[in-house]
């Protein structure tokens, strides 16, 4: 079998069944392991797909502008910022994500909410002003400009003299097996400060990025709380992170 056509069968294997395992690749298209470890590192180069231990599962979407993910999805997105907003409790200390479904639950938060809300998103931050009875905890560090937040080990030891009710966190991609990543590995790293630091965390997750995994792991999945996600979130996927134990709220 010509490489181009193997590979094309890895990639029709991996979208059908969401995880592809080396040795069941290898006894599937007749070649050696060696061949198979090869063909996904070679897709994994191309941004196809992320290689895991035996395997390989889809790679979590690619972050494209600021300005371009605002444009995606915009209904969807709205949908679990309002879910996720609905679970901020008045006197609560949260932690609020950056990116552009954190930038819209600040914007959810109903005006009569009283609550403090650290972020380390100048643009989350941005919004919430306009918010009357919010007080904003804005954390420095050097701005990681494709996310718009601060990240670094001064942000991470500000985060870890904080203890909050709750954090809502966005994620590049959420497997209920490889667990919670990102595609940045100093984001990475606030990311699983604030985790660490907050009694509940709710991932706030859009149906392209589960059971997709990014390059570097924030924490196992059950390690969250709650998942927000979209109504039409897959049914066999929601199942698998209810097993964990996690509340799921579909928007």
């Amino acid at each position: 079998m010509l490489k181009s056509a193997r590979r094309d069968r890895i990639v029709e294997a991996l979208r059908r069944d969401g995880r592809v395992l080396a040795s069941e690749l290898a006894a599937e298209l007749g070649v050696s392991d060696d061949t198979v470890r090869r063909d996904l590192s070679d897709l994994a180069d191309a941004g196809i797909l992320q290689r895991v231990h035996g395997g390989a599962l889809p790679m979590s979407p690619a972050l494209p502008s600021f300005a371009d993910r605002e444009r995606q999805a915009p209904e969807a997105k709205r949908a679990i910022a309002r879910a996720a907003a609905a679970l901020v409790r008045d006197g609560q200390t949260i932690f609020l994500d950056g990116g552009t479904t954190a930038r819209l639950v600040a914007r959810h938060l109903p005006p009569e909410r009283h609550a403090t809300v650290v972020t380390h998103s100048p643009t989350t931050a941005e919004v919430l002003t306009e918010h009357p009875r919010v007080e904003i905890v804005l954390l420095g560090g050097r701005v990681l400009k494709p996310s718009r937040v601060a990240v670094g080990s001064a942000t991470v030891d500000a985060v870890r003299t904080i203890r909050a009710d709750l954090y809502l966190m966005g994620v590049n991609g959420l497997h209920h097996e490889v667990g919670i990543s990102t595609h940045e590995l100093e984001e990475a790293h606030v990311k699983r400060a604030m985790l660490e630091s907050a009694a509940e965390t709710v991932a706030l997750v859009s149906s392209e990025k589960l059971g997709t995994a990014g390059r570097y792991v924030v924490a196992p999945a059950a390690e969250i709380t709650h998942l927000v996600t979209e109504r039409a979130a897959p049914d066999e996927m929601v199942a698998a992170f209810e097993r964990l134990g996690i509340t799921v709220v579909r928007a």
